[in-house]
């Protein structure tokens, strides 16, 4: 990430590359971090989900509104009871408190990028990559990691 060095509102101006910013790999999944909430001043986290992509189990977010934004290939994304189906330009917005998953129509193919309002939840990413890196990552490390940032995974 590249500051300017000047300020809008207290916030530096951001500029990044396609693929610059914070990479974490835990397991098969691996997060590009674009803007974190510190970036942000706390207002959101902007994220990609780097192939191969992995679905993610429905669960729900107590903190946060996720929107879903499709970069490149065909997304399922389950909102309630809900499922979109989207393709590159599509998005989809999962309201905090509401159970979401998310799923691709070719397994692993694609690029997603996600924005968290507010910010914070790069702490959960972050931790599970530490895990990752220690060699411990496991349910434990997940369970902790999702208590911690308020996110309940469902059957």
């Amino acid at each position: 990430m590249s500051a300017s060095g000047s300020q809008h509102g207290g916030l530096p101006v951001l500029a990044l590359a396609r693929d610059a910013g914070e990479r974490l790999v835990f397991g098969e999944v691996t997060v590009l971090l674009r803007v974190t909430s510190e970036e942000s001043g706390g207002a959101f986290t902007l994220f990609e989900e780097v192939p191969p992509l992995v679905d993610t189990p429905r669960h729900v977010h107590a903190r946060e509104d996720e929107l879903f934004y499709s970069l490149e290939g065909e997304h399922l994304i389950e909102v309630g009871a809900e499922e979109h189906a989207i393709g590159p330009g599509g998005l989809v917005l999962g309201p905090r408190g509401v159970p979401h998953a998310q799923r691709r129509v070719v397994p692993g193919r694609g690029r997603l990028l996600v924005l968290t309002s507010p910010g914070g939840l790069e702490g959960f990413f972050r931790a599970l990559a530490a895990a990752h890196a220690a060699g411990t990552l496991g349910p434990e490390a997940y369970a902790a990691a999702s208590e911690r940032h308020g996110m309940t995974w469902l059957p």
